[in-house]
C-alpha cells in the first residue's frame, strides 16, 4: 500500500511540475492600451487586427484624445485618430504591424512611432494601399523617418 501511495504522489508532483512548466514556456500577450473618442468608427478595424495578431488590448474611451497627444508631445502634423501605447512607447494612428513590431524588438531610445492622417489599407483602415507608408519615430516632439513599408 505505501508504494501505491507513493507512486500516486509521484504521479500528482510531475504533473503539477510540468503543467507549471508548460504555463511558464507560453508567450505572454503584449498589452497594448488604445486611446480613442467614442464616436472613432476606423479604430475599431484597428484594435481588431491588434488582437489577431496576438495583443492584448485594453480600450480607453475619452472625450477627447487632444490631451494625450499634447502630453506626450507628438507633433500636430503626426496625428491620427488614436493613440495607443506598448512597453512604454506610443503609437500614433494605423501604424502598421511590421513597424510596431520592429519598435519592439529593436526597443529604440524614441518616444513613439507615427502614421500620420489614416491612409487607406493601412492596419484597420479599408481600401487598397496606394503608395509606401512613412512611418515616423517622434522624440521630444521632433520626427524622423523610422521605416518605410
Amino acid at each position: 500500500m505505501n508504494k501505491k501511495i507513493t507512486i500516486i504522489i509521484l504521479v500528482i508532483l510531475l504533473t503539477v511540475f510540468a503543467g507549471a512548466y508548460l504555463i511558464k514556456q507560453e508567450d505572454p500577450r503584449i498589452p497594448i492600451t488604445i486611446y480613442k473618442t467614442q464616436s472613432c468608427g476606423c479604430c475599431e478595424g484597428f484594435i481588431s487586427e491588434l488582437s489577431k495578431a496576438g495583443f492584448d488590448v485594453k480600450l480607453e474611451i475619452k472625450e477627447s484624445v487632444l490631451d494625450t497627444k499634447e502630453k506626450f508631445n507628438i507633433p500636430e502634423e503626426m496625428e491620427s485618430c488614436h493613440t495607443a501605447f506598448i512597453n512604454g512607447y506610443f503609437i500614433e494612428g494605423h501604424v502598421p504591424l511590421e513597424a510596431i513590431n520592429k519598435l519592439l524588438e529593436e526597443a529604440p531610445e524614441i518616444d513613439g512611432i507615427a502614421l500620420p492622417g489614416m491612409p487607406s489599407g493601412s492596419l484597420g483602415m479599408p481600401g487598397i494601399k496606394e503608395e509606401k507608408f512613412k512611418i515616423y519615430s517622434i522624440t521630444d516632439g521632433k520626427a524622423s523617418i523610422f521605416m518605410e513599408i
